[in-house]
């Protein structure tokens, strides 16, 4: 293990004498590259010079138990290396699972995508209090959240809604919530006191920047359009709304929900930046999601992952068959230990990759 840390050492130092190189510094591109594999190794650089200490510290203490002649002096160094050695084998584990290579969007800000499924208005209901949900758990985090686009429910909530959430570790925390989520409750629109289910499907992309995807002006058509729906006095009389196609690919991105064009037409190049990105992100999500329980390709949108039972308080998590019973808090968005739950289950899986 030693021999490793000592390469991502040098590697890391590296790193540091390009960053200060003038001729990197020009390059944008490669300096963005170098600063946040740069970030990424600090932490395990930090717990390598910890390791090293805690080394040298076992050494120091095995010495004076071989050469010290004073009782007491030895029963303290018996003890201290009784500690340290516990304390290295609880980094060594931290360590081994620090050096398999995380999802390299993991540190990423996303965009989240919640669709109104199976059950009618009811469906629609509940992608509303999804939405909700994720709205109040990115609050406990710090997070801000950006509303991008959405179609209202005819009784309430959304047939869709997309919303960006910026932040640190955004992505690396939000992915797990990709998949169907199934409710189980008796809709506000049912008379007669029976139990339907209902579902909404979300998907969570890491949001794509200007150095992951190389867009083209010239591969752009923009159309600008009055907005429709409630919005105020600029609605139907200014050309705000924006909507942008991508040539090669006939992606199309289309918001109307800023009075500004300008905010308009930077959040759907953001959107478009980030589905033309999913596409090269796909192939990478379609083979961890092979090997990995805990995520759910993109492309795999039929998959169920989790389902939310009113009448008995239940959550259920089918993917690490985990079952919490709080339910009034979870949906006010305490999901924390679900999702810490979820990425415990992924290190275990990464464990067993890295080992297969």
């Amino acid at each position: 293990m030693l021999d490793k840390l000592e390469a991502i050492y040098q590697r890391f130092l590296d790193i540091e004498e390009q960053m200060n190189n003038p001729a990197i510094m020009a390059d944008m591109k490669s300096f963005v590259r170098l600063s946040k594999d740069y970030k990424d190794l600090q932490p395990i650089i930090a717990a390598y010079k910890e390791y090293e200490s805690v080394v040298a510290n076992m050494e120091a203490a095995r010495e004076i138990l071989y050469n010290e002649k004073d009782e007491e002096f030895k029963a303290m160094a018996k003890e201290e290396l009784t500690e340290l050695t516990s304390k290295k084998e609880k980094m060594e584990e931290d360590i081994r699972l620090m050096l398999i290579p995380s999802d390299p969007q993991d540190g990423k800000n996303a965009v989240v995508e919640i669709r109104a499924g199976t059950g009618g208005d009811e469906a629609s209901i509940f992608a509303g209090d999804l939405y909700r949900m994720y709205t109040k758990f990115c609050e406990t985090k710090g997070w801000k959240i950006e509303l991008a686009d959405f179609t209202d429910g005819t009784a309430g909530g959304y047939k869709e809604i997309i919303f960006n959430v910026s932040g640190e570790n955004v992505y690396g925390l939000m992915k797990y919530e990709s998949g169907v989520h199934r409710v189980q409750r008796v809709p506000q629109t049912e008379t007669q006191g029976r139990v339907h289910t209902s579902a909404a499907s979300v998907v969570v992309l890491p949001e794509a920047d200007e150095f992951d995807i190389d867009l083209k002006p010239s591969d752009i058509r923009k159309d600008l359009y009055c907005s429709s729906g409630p919005g105020g006095q600029s609605v139907n009389t200014t050309y705000s709304a924006v909507r942008l196609t991508h040539i090669p690919t006939g992606i199309t991105v289309a918001i109307q929900d800023q009075k500004s064009q300008l905010k308009n037409y930077d959040k759907a190049l953001t959107i478009l930046r980030t589905r033309l990105f999913e596409q090269e992100y796909q192939k990478y999500l379609d083979e961890i999601s092979k090997k990995r329980k805990t995520m759910v390709s993109t492309g795999d949108r039929s998959a169920k992952v989790r389902t939310y039972n009113y009448p008995q308080s239940r959550i259920t998590d089918h993917r690490i068959n985990m079952t919490i019973y709080n339910l009034p808090s979870f949906m006010d968005g305490d999901i924390q230990d679900m999702i810490d739950a979820l990425q415990l289950a992924e290190n275990a899986e990464r464990l067993k990759e890295a080992v297969g």
